[in-house]
């Protein structure tokens, strides 16, 4: 009777025209509010050991940074590019990234943002900073080390002015370096406060550079290199001669931890310990060297290229020199790839070294970059050093240095170590999600105080995060206030099902999110075959807090959220509906367990305020289901010829009335419920719509409205129409409406008489004004409700896609649903405004998240008002559409990725360490288990005050070349040459040499040199080629070198013309001279001798 009702009167209801939607471009703003996940493009390691924070860098231009408690953040370069290296300036708040186009990013942590950047003009071949400075070392392809200096307080970058090239260290090593060898390798030496520095130049060439005193203490390589080979080997010497060029450095790192051992890998798979304590003689580069060791991982003659190395030292040991060395690279080509940790240790005399124990780590995918995590605090034999190994795509494991020990103890060789990995806070992989969905609960609402009453009860039995038993020791960043207060009501869920059943939902409400439940899928005393299968689709009822789960063997599970109580629950089948007791636990329940069809449960949808569920089916078939009784009202069999899947489910609900439904907490109370008399529109794959009365399961249209053209749908939306209506019809029945009558689609009502027939009349003319959006993977089409239930294919507006769709949501502004997002198989993105379906703003997911789009990604999309959750790999991002939407109250409630407050602390502690050093000569054991251990191999130097490198800034304000020249020609004879003649200065007074020297000379000079002085046998020298560029070269560029060289030419005038004047009045004084002596002659020959 209704059906034919309500299709009488879509025969004579008015047309209606579509306005145009009120969503412009400046309305939206696509941005990630929150995002956790390890990348799957991750590439590079960092690692503060003070404020325990760990970064990963991408080869998309993203950093991902992780600390403890759920804490994570996404930093997001402009340029979507890798990088190749990626540094904390330990305990100061700030990140440095260099990308592959070389430009050097410094990140600042505590406001998420670009501090400043600086792109260098050559290619960046070695970086590393200077523990505990804003100093940086960078070195190029050229082969040239420049200084930069970060300025915390003015946010920016400076080059300065210090920079030594290839050539003169070369010169002043004796050593030829070619200048295309790029630098490969940059150490500061631990506990040099900075002074000293390792180069490694990628022929095989290491110097150790002083920059205090500007000399070499220590050379390797070179020549040492090619006569040890050629000693050792039993080929001839040109073979040697031809190895060793190929004989490349590929990875360097300190071996010891006072700095004197470095470990050099080569790309021959060679891996030499050079002892830095000990200068290379001449003696000794002409003869064997004693203090190089070498060490092979295999004795293959194709090895593999040493690609990193770290090293962690025993504290257990007495001497600085024994340790862990962890290796990736150096074995055979076509061995298994793995990871080798050897435990060695040195003789007295640090001639030999041994292995003692070793150990290989089978990785779980391509190597990536590994790294160091010394446990802060830890002194004595308890130090250990935990490792962090990356690997493809984005899996980051731990491996325990307690566990690494005791393999290496034993004296078997391991093959493997069982790591752990990294414990995501949304679980993507493992299990691997199905299916996701995001709700947002009514503000205020009964529905959120009964959910975080249940949560605060649960909270004290929620036990931390471990895994294996083993605590992650990432532990830096501090949350905000507002995300731990206790008064905090839950505003949004994030609910997740798995494929192993299972259901995990979270409080979403703040950036940190927060597990809530984990609700297994197995049902336990009760065999209920397929209960535990994967979960499929799920949908959550804000007003009764129901959660539905269904699964791929046609299993729908009931839980309610607002009780944790539950003893019993019911199981209904088609045949009988049973109450089996539920195991004892905490948290929710399933209340209501339906088996129904053997079939795929492909949609859920809560409709009546969630007193009825419907439930679509893969094989076509429909099923509505009574949530208060609780029983099966039907079950429409086979409503499409083709029994094609069903993928989109609405509810139409027409009248006021008053039915019983349970709230949420748990008893029979009257609700206001909208409709008795209710449509449900069903959608399947094949772009059928079917209309069902809910009151006895008949089809309200014989046959289902479908399109003229086969296309694949996506999802249907049944909108609100903003209308014009150029009939009068509309208006004469508008003016039979009353306010008590009134109702909207979603909208509650607590009128207390039942409609007259002409509100009846009155609500079906507005359901009838509703439009009906049907998505396709080609097209969008915007339908009146009169055509689809007429069964006409005759639509409004039609959209037609250049690229297939994929998925497609509705969203809110104000409480209104206003726009369209949709997303193509490209990974673009479109937001159109509703009703009109105009093109509002283009984006992408790789412009937004740099993501590219997968298979079955839009299984794990959901939204809700004006929120979007993507999943992709091991990455869950939450992103905001709205520009004026702020609903995670950013910034006040994300959590800080640098904590002040121990940053103060170590500060503090360590200069504290520093001054117990200088009285004592040892720091105390708690404080130096602070500041000791970073990282290994990268940088592994101890923190330093800032105070003890002010030193190093004024050495790096000038150029090393100055003091160089002045070293190199220290003993040299003094050459004067025009420019260095000062004809106005003040003749200096030489030094006479003692009195022993003066008696000793004596007796040697001859008669003539008595009476005219000794003579100078001296001749000029000529001067190198080294000699002339250190003393003339300048700094800057060609207009500032010419612009000297005039400056220098007009001073070379003016002391020509001086030297022209004053030889003139020389010349004139000697004529006076002369004359006069003339005279004397004349005067004193007429004298006798005794007159005189």
């Amino acid at each position: 009777m209704f059906a034919k009702r309500l299709l009488q009167k879509a025969v004579h209801h008015p047309q209606l025209n579509v306005q145009r939607g009120d969503l412009k471009p400046q309305d939206l703003d696509l941005r990630v509010a929150i995002h956790y996940g390890i990348p799957s493009t991750s590439s590079v390691l960092a690692f503060d050991p003070i404020q325990r924070l760990l970064a990963v860098g991408t080869l998309d231009g993203r950093i991902k940074v992780i600390g403890g408690d759920g804490i994570e953040g996404l930093l997001i370069s402009p340029k979507q590019l890798p990088f190749k290296y990626l540094e904390f300036i330990q305990n100061q708040g700030f990140l440095i990234g260099i990308s592959n186009d070389n430009d050097i990013q410094v990140w600042n942590l505590e406001d998420r943002c670009l501090a400043c950047c600086l792109q260098w003009e050559s290619n960046i071949t070695a970086f590393c900073l200077i523990g505990g400075s804003h100093f940086m070392y960078i070195g190029d392809e050229y082969g040239l080390l420049s200084v930069v200096k970060f300025d915390g307080e003015d946010g920016k970058l400076s080059h300065l002015p210090y920079n030594i090239s290839a050539n003169s260290l070369s010169d002043a090593s004796g050593l030829s370096v070619p200048d295309d060898q790029p630098i490969v390798g940059i150490l500061p030496q631990p506990h040099s406060s900075g002074d000293r520095v390792v180069i490694a130049y990628a022929n095989g060439l290491i110097i150790l550079w002083d920059i205090s005193k500007s000399q070499i203490p220590f050379i390797g390589g070179g020549k040492d290199l090619q006569l040890k080979d050629a000693v050792d080997s039993d080929v001839q010497d040109d073979t040697s001669e031809q190895h060793l060029q190929e004989k490349e450095i590929s990875a360097i790192c300190w071996a010891s931890s006072d700095g004197s051992i470095l470990a050099v890998g080569y790309i021959d798979g060679d891996i030499l310990f050079w002892n830095t304590s000990t200068a290379s003689s001449k003696g000794e580069r002409n003869g064997q060297n004693k203090n190089v060791v070498k060490l092979q991982l295999s004795s293959a003659e194709r090895r593999l290229p040493v690609i990193v190395l770290q090293w962690s030292s025993n504290k257990s040991s007495r001497n600085d020199y024994n340790g862990q060395l962890f290796i990736y690279g150096g074995d055979e080509i076509g061995s298994e790839e793995v990871l080798t940790v050897l435990s060695l240790e040195w003789s007295s005399g640090m001639d030999t070294v041994r292995c003692v124990g070793r150990v290989d780590l089978t990785l779980t995918g391509s190597f990536a970059d590994m790294i160091l995590s010394p446990t802060a605090g830890a002194t004595g034999g308890n130090h250990k050093a935990d490792l962090f190994v990356l690997t493809n795509p984005g899996q980051l494991h731990l491996y325990d240095g307690t566990n690494l020990s005791t393999l290496l103890s034993e004296k078997e060789r391991k093959q493997f170590a069982c790591p752990v990995e990294f414990p995501p806070v949304i679980p993507t992989a493992d299990p691997s999600m199905t299916f996701g969905k995001f709700s947002v609960l009514p503000t205020g609402g009964n529905s959120s105080k009964s959910l975080s009453k249940l949560v605060s009860l649960m909270k004290p039995h929620l036990t931390p995060n471990t895994t294996a038993g083993i605590k992650w020791p990432l532990t830096g960043g501090v949350p905000t206030q507002l995300s731990v207060s206790k008064d905090n009501s839950i505003d949004r869920l994030y609910v997740a099902g798995y494929q192993d059943g299972s259901v995990r939902i979270w409080d979403a409400s703040y950036p940190i999110l927060t597990l809530l439940f984990v609700l297994e899928g197995e049902v336990q005393g009760t065999d209920v075959a397929g209960s535990s299968a994967p979960v499929t689709t799920l949908d959550f009822c804000c007003q009764t807090l129901n959660l539905a789960v269904g699964n791929e063997c046609g299993v729908v599970r009931i839980y309610n959220l607002g009780s944790s109580n539950t003893t019993s629950f019911h199981y209904v089948t088609e045949a009988k509906c049973e109450v089996q007791s539920c195991a004892q636990g905490k948290g929710p329940k399933f209340e209501v367990v339906f088996s129904l069809l053997k079939s795929p449960v492909q949609a859920l949808q809560f409709g009546n305020c969630g007193a009825k569920l419907a439930v679509g089916f893969g094989f076509g078939r429909v099923a509505v289901l009574d949530m208060s009784s609780p029983a099966i009202l039907f079950v429409a069999d086979c409503i499409s010829s083709s029994s094609s899947p069903i993928i989109s489910l609405s509810w139409l609900e027409y009248k006021i009335a008053h039915s019983h439904v349970k709230s949420t907490e748990q008893s029979e109370t009257e609700v206001a419920v909208k409709p008795e008399e209710e449509i449900i529109f069903v959608l399947t794959k094949d772009a059928q719509i079917f209309s069902i009365d809910v009151a006895n399961g008949e089809k309200i249209h014989p046959h289902p409205w479908h399109l003229k053209k086969e296309e694949t749908a996506l999802s249907m939306y049944i909108i609100a129409s903003t209308v014009l209506n150029r009939e009068k019809h509309l208006e004469e029945s508008s003016k039979d409406t009353t306010s008590k009558g009134e109702a909207e689609l979603d909208d509650s009502s607590t009128g207390t008489e039942h409609p007259s027939s002409s509100e009846t009349a009155s609500s079906l003319d507005r359901s009838l004004d509703k439009l009906v959006l049907l998505c396709c993977e080609n097209s969008l089409r915007l339908y009146s409700m009169k055509s689809v239930i007429q069964g006409k294919d005759k639509t409004i507006h039609k959209v037609n896609h250049a690229k297939p769709c994929c998925w497609t949501t509705t969203f809110k502004k104000d409480g209104k649903v206003c726009g369209l997002l949709l997303m193509f198989q490209t990974g673009d993105l479109e937001i159109r405004s509703l009703p009109d379906l105009e093109l509002v703003k283009e984006s992408s997911i790789k412009s937004i998240l740099r993501w590219n789009y997968k298979a079955n990604m839009d299984k794990l999309l959901t939204s809700d008002g004006a929120q979007l959750t993507l999943t992709s790999g091991c990455e869950v991002a939450f992103v905001s559409l709205l520009a004026g939407s702020n609903d995670f109250r950013i910034p006040e409630s994300l959590p800080c990725l640098h904590d002040r407050v121990l940053a103060a602390a170590a500060d503090a502690a360590i200069n504290f360490s520093s001054n117990q050093k200088k009285k004592q000569g040892m720091a105390p054991g708690i404080l130096g288990g602070i500041v000791k251990g970073l990282k290994g191999g990268k940088v592994n130097t101890s923190a330093t005050p800032e105070s003890d490198f002010t030193h190093l800034e004024t050495k790096f304000l000038k150029t090393p070349f100055i003091d160089t020249t002045q070293n190199v020609n220290k003993q040299e004879h003094i050459e004067l040459d025009i420019d260095d003649i000062d004809i106005d200065e003040t003749p200096t007074v030489t030094s006479f040499p003692p009195h022993e020297a003066v008696k000793s000379k004596r007796g040697k000079e001859t008669d003539r040199e008595k009476l005219l002085g000794a003579q100078d046998d001296s001749t000029p020298r000529v001067r190198t080629a080294q000699e002339i560029i250190a003393k003339y070269r300048k700094a800057g560029d060609a207009s500032s070198a010419a612009a000297h060289a005039r400056d220098k030419l007009a001073e070379r005038g003016e002391k020509l013309e001086r030297i022209s004047r004053r030889t003139a009045e020389l010349q004139s004084g000697a004529e006076n001279f002369a004359s006069l002596a003339d005279e004397l002659v004349k005067a004193m020959e007429n004298r006798k001798w005794w007159q005189i």
